[in-house]
């Protein structure tokens, strides 16, 4: 033990030679010995102590960047998945909906043509129906005009006999003319009452 003291006093102490301009070593591009092994020692306690105390925190702080970036390619897949769905529903619904086109336009098509269908057979049906009344309010026309013009042939006839038997016969022409009437008038009803007796 004394022994290993006596090796760290010595090398502990640094003999520096020393001329006019300062300190000097013997060799110009090595340090001397003693301060080799004392700074290499230096070194080894600051590694040993960076090992020791900072090593856990670094080993930390990349296992957690490790995690996070990990994450992220995790998450950056996740959302390209997503996204590679949704492109294909968004595919699918542009074929569904060029299929539902086609569909609603086949069924605009045959509504309108049973619309028009529908209102061919109500116009034909008014039509039908406007003949028929036409074709009655022309026979009406002309029965109620025949009527009226047999009236009036009736009433011209009944004037124009009146004015040619008042022309033609004289008085006691018409007076045997009504006298022949009532007779025969009166011999038809005595028929009459002598057949019912």
């Amino acid at each position: 033990m004394n022994r290993l003291h006596l090796l760290a006093g010595d090398l502990l102490r640094v003999d520096f030679d020393t001329d006019d301009q300062g300190v000097t070593s013997a060799d110009p591009i090595l340090p001397p010995v003693k301060e080799i092994f004392i700074g290499g020692a230096a070194s080894l306690i600051v590694f040993a102590a960076l090992w020791k105390f900072a090593m856990p925190a670094i080993r930390k702080s990349m296992a957690d960047r490790t995690a996070r970036i990990q994450g992220d390619l995790d998450g950056a897949t996740g959302a390209k998945t997503d996204a590679e769905t949704r492109a294909q529903e968004i595919r699918t619904a542009l074929g569904d909906i060029d299929a539902e086109r086609q569909r609603l336009f086949a069924e605009a098509e045959a509504q309108a043509e049973a619309i028009l269908a529908d209102g061919r057979s109500r116009l034909d049906a008014e039509v039908a129906e406007l003949h028929a009344r036409a074709e009655a309010d022309v026979s009406t026309a002309a029965s109620r005009s025949g009527d009226e013009l047999r009236s009036e042939i009736g009433r011209y006839a009944g004037a124009s006999l009146d004015q040619v038997v008042t022309d033609t016969l004289d008085d006691t022409a018409q007076q045997d003319l009504i006298e022949a009437f009532i007779q025969r008038v009166g011999a038809g009803d005595t028929a009459a009452t002598g057949a019912t007796s």
